[in-house]
């Protein structure tokens, strides 16, 4: 009998490539994670792994086993979340990841909503950006995580993972208002097409007039959030998409911190609707793009039924945001 333990190994092993890194992600030793997976082909009766310098590949067995893995560990996913609907009342840890405009905008109220419904659950907060979830939920760090992607950076599929969608927000650009008053601006037009019009001639001529609003600060000096997170990549693409790549002077991935150095002339930047909230600065003019952020809740495949992790998504659902609003008044 294969033991699911090992299974989970061989999984990750797939994803990461690497015996360090399954190690370092769950916690063991190399050797120790070498010793399982060494149990584990003999457990299969046939080989599993094929070295290639200091990575592993997979054989085509192995391949296959964790195609089935995956699917064992749905089923485990949805066996233990019938065990926590059969308990009475919700209590324990509960391990939520968010990304930081996230934290700050949408996951405290959220909490308030839960501890009043749920007042046994112990939700524990880490701050994770989007790019790493996958990873700590497939390790079991995390029970449930908001991640997001963007119009420029879609979210690859992730094996052994599942998403809902749960809010859509705009972006802007932010630039000085000192320099946006030499011209005069108006917001780019919707993508959605009037009565009559086509709808793909619309959504040209939208991706047209933001390309414009982009290109013109192909000069100025840009700040963005740091390399390898996803809002880094949806600036870099964005001006890429637009014909130029950005000068780059500023790296910071808190939005309050950009759009205080947006204020104090360092740049320009791209932001999300939730990094704008709160009182408008004179110092900062806002222009609507077609572009648009979209946040999601994941968890592991077959936890969606899971008590805990649908009393969160419900609290989520309950404070957030209708849709995307207008930038505050005045920007």
């Amino acid at each position: 009998m294969l033991d699911v333990r090992r299974l989970r190994l061989l999984r990750e092993l797939a994803r990461r490539g690497t015996i360090a890194a399954v190690a370092e992600a769950l916690a063991f030793s190399p050797s120790a994670v070498s010793q399982q997976l060494s149990v584990l082909e003999r457990e299969a009766g046939l080989p599993l792994l094929e070295r290639t310098g200091r990575r592993v590949r997979l054989t085509p067995a192995a391949q296959n086993l964790v195609r089935h893995a995956d699917a064992v560990l749905e089923r485990l996913e949805q066996a233990d979340a019938d065990l926590a609907e059969a308990r009475s009342g919700l209590a324990g840890a509960l391990r939520i990841g968010a990304f930081p405009t996230a934290t700050r905008a949408i996951v405290p109220a959220a909490l308030v909503d839960l501890a009043r419904r749920h007042p046994g659950l112990e939700p524990m907060v880490r701050e994770t950006d989007p790019a790493a979830v996958a990873h700590a939920l497939r390790a079991g760090d995390l029970d449930v995580a908001l991640v997001h992607e963007y119009d420029f950076v879609p979210a690859p599929p992730e094996p052994g993972l599942a998403t809902r969608p749960l809010y859509t927000e705009a972006m802007y650009l932010a630039e000085p208002a000192a320099t946006a008053g030499v011209r005069a601006r108006d917001s780019v037009p919707a993508p959605h097409p009037g009565p009559g019009q086509d709808p793909a001639r619309a959504a040209e001529a939208a991706a047209q007039a933001q390309d414009a609003v982009l290109r013109a600060h192909q000069d100025a000096p840009w700040i963005t959030a740091t390399p390898g997170t996803l809002c880094h990549a949806m600036t870099v693409r964005a001006c890429q998409a637009a014909g130029f790549a950005p000068r780059i002077r500023h790296q910071v991935d808190e939005f309050a911190t950009v759009l205080a150095l947006v204020a104090a002339g360092q740049g320009v930047a791209v932001v999300p609707q939730l990094g704008v909230t709160g009182p408008a600065d004179p110092a900062v003019s806002l222009t609507r793009l077609r572009m648009e952020r979209r946040t999601k809740i994941a968890f592991r495949s077959g936890a969606a039924a899971h008590p805990a992790v649908a009393a969160f998504a419900a609290s989520l659902r309950a404070v957030v945001p209708s849709g995307p609003a207008a930038p505050p008044a005045g920007t």
